[in-house]
């Protein structure tokens, strides 16, 4: 490519409803729940489930959640892309590569249309696409590469595309998980366990090819070596299954938490290394969900639970160390981009 062509990267996650309230949270579900890598239903079976069954409920629960982590600036999760999106674009502009960057998600807004088109119309000559999913799955992953594809359609933009497919295994992204949980207080030389807690998958998707529990094992067994810590330290669990009609990926979370409660084990660190930003699942469930749950089962168990039984390490967020993880995944694909 001659030198001084633009070149787009878009960086694509799942979303966020725009406001925390039903009504906001029912358009965001609709669109989730409606594609057929989330839900691979009969469409027309599905569309009056959803809408008369599910979304009613659903979205009146959701909401109470998304209320309960809002704050002043919108949705910790619209904020922290919006942070990624331009603290990357000073990355690369410090670099003097000529390269736009746009944020966008599967089901939220900015659409992945809206940055197709934001890039396209800033005359972008190649495009390179990179879900904010470590490790690759049908359900996300794969839910990206479709979104693309029909934006490209839409667009009417015949561009060169590169689509990143995981990063899972990346050194610098293995590095700044180990370093995350060394900054939470984990010690090595401690009693200290830790959990990598994996968003589950159906088990159907696994039998069809899919290779995120490899994934998901290799990155889990990477930082630990980082970490310098055996087997018996860690272990792997996987949380938010959608619905109990299909089998999915375990050990589930709650399981291993309530092993380990009467097991008696010391701290625990608990961490989501393919959850790139903070969200619901994160803020929330951890929080008002997982986190009791364990102490519970401490009660249960004989055991009187304190602040420094569980210790969850946040997600990478729009740090320095995300931004560099970003960056050098990214840098072999914007190699001949430069400012002429």
């Amino acid at each position: 490519m001659p030198e001084g062509n633009r070149c787009g990267v878009l960086l694509v996650n799942t979303g966020t409803p725009t406001e925390p309230t039903p009504r906001a949270v029912r358009r965001y579900l609709a669109r989730f729940l409606s594609d057929p890598r989330i839900v691979p239903m009969n469409r027309l079976g599905w569309w009056f489930v959803l809408h008369l069954f599910i979304l009613p409920k659903r979205a009146r629960a959701s909401a109470e959640k998304y209320r309960a982590i809002w704050t002043a600036e919108g949705s910790p999760f619209d904020v922290a892309h919006r942070k990624l999106e331009s603290g990357l674009q000073r990355t690369f502009d410090d670099e003097g590569l000529n390269v736009m960057v746009r944020c966008a998600m599967s089901y939220g807004e900015p659409t992945v249309l809206d940055g197709v088109r934001a890039l396209k119309d800033a005359g972008c000559e190649r495009l390179v696409v990179l879900p904010l999913y470590p490790q690759s799955a049908h359900s996300t992953t794969g839910a990206v590469s479709d979104g693309v594809e029909r934006a490209l359609r839409k667009a009417r933009w015949n561009v060169s595309c590169d689509f990143i497919d995981n990063y899972h295994d990346d050194p610098t992204y293995i590095r700044a998980i180990a370093a995350s949980i060394e900054h939470a207080g984990f010690q090595p030389d401690a009693d200290d366990k830790v959990l990598f807690s994996f968003h589950s998958i159906p088990l159907a998707d696994i039998e069809a090819g899919d290779t995120y529990e490899l994934q998901t094992g290799a990155s889990s067994l990477a930082v630990a070596g980082e970490l310098g810590i055996d087997r018996n330290r860690w272990t792997i669990g996987y949380q938010c299954r959608f619905d109990k009609g299909r089998e999915w990926l375990s050990p589930f979370t709650r399981d291993v938490l309530a092993r380990w409660a009467e097991a008696g084990v010391g701290r625990v660190f608990f961490v989501c290394p393919n959850f790139a930003v903070d969200c619901l699942e994160t803020l929330y469930d951890i929080e008002h969900e997982l986190k009791p749950h364990y102490f519970d089962c401490l009660r249960k168990a004989g055991r009187t639970p304190d602040a420094r039984s569980f210790l969850y390490v946040p997600c990478l967020d729009r740090s320095r160390a995300h931004l560099k993880v970003l960056a050098d995944v990214l840098h072999p694909y914007l190699k001949e981009v430069r400012h002429g």
